[in-house]
């Protein structure tokens, strides 16, 4: 009642009672996506979990993170990193090799050494590396 004589205490505990309730809802659809995410876990194992969860969602959930939560954050490192490789991969390949002016020029160093181009090709070419 008091909130009610104070109009900004009652915009906080409704912001308070909104973040807390979409904390909840967050955390209840972690546990049920690390239920699907567990590999070591059997289908009949899942199946409880996720049935003693929909049930019973504030001791499932609590329950859950007791019995799980360090394999769940285990889980959840282990996606990130296969995530991260996955997109540095993605990156060096697209990326292609780092080929700069100086390994040209040195390429082309090669080249005029081994007779392929002559001296005037190399000034040209290097030049226009420089350029």
């Amino acid at each position: 009642m008091l909130a009610y004589d104070y109009p900004i205490l009652g915009l906080f505990w409704s912001m308070m009672i909104f973040f807390l309730w979409f904390a909840w809802i967050m955390l209840v659809f972690r546990v049920i996506m690390d239920v699907f995410r567990n590999h070591e876990m059997s289908g009949i194992a899942k199946a409880f979990w996720l049935i003693f969860v929909i049930i019973v969602p504030w001791f499932g959930v609590l329950i859950y993170l007791l019995a799980n939560g360090s394999d769940m954050a285990k889980r959840s490192i282990e996606q990130q990193q296969a995530a991260q490789d996955e997109f540095a991969s993605y990156v060096r390949q697209t990326a292609g090799p780092a080929t700069g002016s100086a390994d040209e020029i040195t390429k082309l160093a090669g080249l005029r050494d081994s007779g392929v181009i002559t001296d005037e090709e190399f000034a040209a070419q290097k030049a226009k590396l420089l350029a």
